[in-house]
């Protein structure tokens, strides 16, 4: 895959402010039996990598953090994953509906299990937005590495293809949702799910774009 070249983006990666505080994400813990701990080194291993080849300096790894704590505000991408359901309490609700349309990102991966739960507690969160597909020329397929046909698929899953699906807030996207791929499983140390090396690379470069994106916009 090439890397995508355009002009702006060289320009966004000057700016002196962002070498002053490691990036870092916000992994959101939840409740209703869902593993959201789960992916353990998937951070660690995309952050080491965005490290090596992006101009971003980024933290060891990710920041565990509950929706009601004080800090959750500090972080502008968070991330929620997981097999299981996920429930949010009603102030959880107000509170990430608050960070959302606020300037706050989610990136949600699907790891298999978690699809009906997080469309339903997203729908509570924003009860008129619809979920959007994303066309395979939007920016987030192209912000550093080239993905023409979408979002690579990783892990089998239920078969079919990935999709890229986004909620917006006022015509902004503050939710991108990797469904039936698993980004965040081909990130992990390669002994553990035993990916080729092909796939984990394209898990990375795909997460690399993901980040990115939510850090520029």
């Amino acid at each position: 895959m090439k890397k995508y070249c355009a002009i702006f983006f060289l320009l966004i990666f000057i700016n002196p402010a962002w070498s002053e505080q490691p990036i870092t994400v916000a992994r959101i813990k939840y409740q209703g039996g869902g593993d959201w701990y789960g992916n353990r080194t998937t951070f660690t291993n995309l952050f080491q990598y965005m490290n090596q080849y992006t101009n971003v300096k980024t933290a060891e790894r990710e920041i565990p953090v509950e929706i009601m704590d004080r800090e959750f505000f500090k972080y502008p991408v968070s991330y929620i994953a997981g097999h299981g359901n996920i429930r949010f309490t009603e102030q959880e609700i107000l509170r990430l509906r608050k960070y959302l349309s606020s300037g706050g990102f989610l990136w949600a991966d699907d790891d298999y299990g978690m699809d009906f739960s997080f469309r339903r507690e997203m729908e509570r969160v924003f009860p008129d937005a619809e979920w959007v597909e994303l066309p395979f020329s939007h920016p987030i397929y192209h912000m550093y590495y080239s993905f023409p046909n979408g979002l690579p698929k990783i892990h089998k899953h239920d078969g079919g293809p990935p999709k890229g699906l986004a909620l917006f807030y006022e015509g902004e996207m503050v939710v991108f949702y990797s469904w039936n791929t698993d980004i965040s499983d081909g990130c992990e140390d390669p002994d553990i799910h035993g990916d080729p090396p092909d796939l984990r690379e394209m898990a990375l470069h795909m997460g690399t774009n993901i980040l990115l994106w939510a850090l520029t916009h």
